[in-house]
């Protein structure tokens, strides 16, 4: 099909967008008729230079994750134009971050179709998007996080009455939206009968380990692998596994092969980065977070992650940098003040360490009494012995027994190595002392 022909089939007619639209992707946010419209006016001003050049319409953007190709046509012809409407509606899943399957996932879907469109010179896709859908399931494509980073956005406008992701008519799509993993289970089971291709393998084994049913899953896992051995989302998937089954070599084997088969998706060299400085192979792991760096520039848990092996490293400036970037890209989140104030008290910044826990504090519903001995140790450190008396007073009192002599425990050890570092520390048996008869008290 050609752009005209797609065209004068809507029996809508199309004035030509007005601005010059380039790009590989283009993507049209606005209510359902707002984006639709401008998405014609897109395509008829594409068709102005070459009414004859292809056009590929795709259908129900739910099924995408579960088709290898994400909905794109195989091959894909140089110089084509792909009409993928509703992008949103590919992105929605109930899973939580932890087990969400990776084909759902904003950053994989992009990045997969950016490879694709790659291998297929000036070929470009212009699909249509409901804002508060993306608000809601891809924010990182809204932040511009990863290949959303190079998107060409068109806002269309919108009416009085916001769209919302419509009731997907693919049984999988249906079943991913779910609100219980057993609709999941029973609906992948299903289609994993009728065909027993590698997205169906894929999709029930991301259910059976959000069921915890280990053992299936791998099993699966390894058969998709078999069947699409150089397919990313299988390799990914299976890092995910290995996660589960605490084997850190076979994730960081799984995860380096996934981003070798796709080396744009940050996650796989951000989670390939995390398991090696898990298997204490510091400089792989931050060549690791670098490229991930280099695929995503503002994905914070990686920014946390390379601060947290530099500061294992001793490399501390370095480690403050990236902390103060994970605070500078979600100031909202507590673990990143907190570990920017660990790393300042390493350098014995003891003031600017306290500012920092107490922002963490602030942001930290759960109040976290490890980060309240650290807290106290700062105030202690400043020469508030006695507010460092009751933040530790206050932050153990309600603890169960056991937690509580592991917190006093390891407030200690910081305690002494603070008073190493400081053998002048004004009142520092304050402290000391009532640490010393609160674990003595067994």
């Amino acid at each position: 099909m050609t752009i005209a022909a797609f065209l004068a089939a809507t029996d809508v007619p199309a004035v030509p967008w007005p601005a010059e639209v380039s790009g590989p992707i283009v993507v049209i946010v606005g209510d359902a008729v707002r984006r639709i419209a401008t998405g014609y006016r897109v395509l008829a001003a594409m068709a102005l230079p070459a009414p004859a050049r292809p056009l590929a319409p795709l259908v129900s953007a739910a099924g995408w994750p579960f088709d290898q190709a994400l909905g794109l046509p195989s091959p894909l012809p140089a110089n084509s134009v792909v009409w993928a409407p509703d992008l949103h509606e590919a992105f929605v899943n109930t899973q939580t971050n932890a087990t969400r399957l990776v084909t759902t996932q904003p950053l994989f879907v992009l990045e997969a179709w950016r490879a694709r469109l790659e291998a297929a010179p000036e070929s470009t896709v212009v699909a249509t998007a409901d804002r508060s859908a993306l608000e809601t399931h891809a924010p990182e494509a809204l932040a511009g996080r990863g290949a959303w980073r190079d998107v060409t956005w068109i806002d269309a406008g919108y009416g009085d009455t916001p769209s919302a992701p419509a009731p997907a008519d693919h049984e999988l799509a249906a079943a991913f939206r779910a609100p219980e993993p057993a609709a999941r289970l029973t609906a992948a089971g299903r289609a994993l009968d009728r065909d027993r291709s590698a997205p169906h393998l894929l999709a029930m084994a991301s259910v059976c380990m959000e069921v915890n049913d280990l053992d299936n899953a791998g099993a699966l896992l390894a058969e998709a692998d078999g069947m699409a051995p150089g397919w990313a989302a299988v390799p990914y998937e299976r890092g995910k596994y290995w996660l589960r089954r605490d084997d850190m070599a076979s994730a960081a084997g799984a995860f380096r092969r996934a981003a070798d088969a796709l080396p744009g998706f940050a996650s796989s060299w951000a989670n390939l980065g995390a398991t090696l400085g898990e298997l204490d192979r510091p400089d792989d792991a931050l060549a690791a977070f670098g490229k991930a760096l280099d695929a995503d520039p503002d994905n914070p848990q990686v920014h946390n992650n390379l601060g947290v092996v530099l500061r294992e490293l001793g490399r501390l400036g370095e480690s403050e940098v990236a902390f103060r970037r994970v605070v500078g890209l979600t100031p909202e989140l507590a673990f990143g003040h907190y570990n920017l104030g660990h790393t300042l008290f390493l350098q014995g910044r003891y003031q600017a360490a306290l500012g920092a826990y107490q922002s963490g504090q602030r942001l930290d519903a759960a109040r976290s009494p490890v980060q309240a001995g650290r807290l106290a140790m700062a105030r202690l450190a400043t020469g508030d012995a006695a507010g460092a008396l009751r933040d530790l007073q206050g932050c153990t009192a309600n603890l169960p027994r056991d937690y509580r002599r592991q917190v006093l425990a390891d407030t200690q050890s910081v305690a002494w190595a603070l008073l190493a570092a400081m053998p002048d520390l004004r009142d520092w048996r304050i402290v000391g002392d009532w640490l010393a008869a609160e674990l003595s008290k067994g």
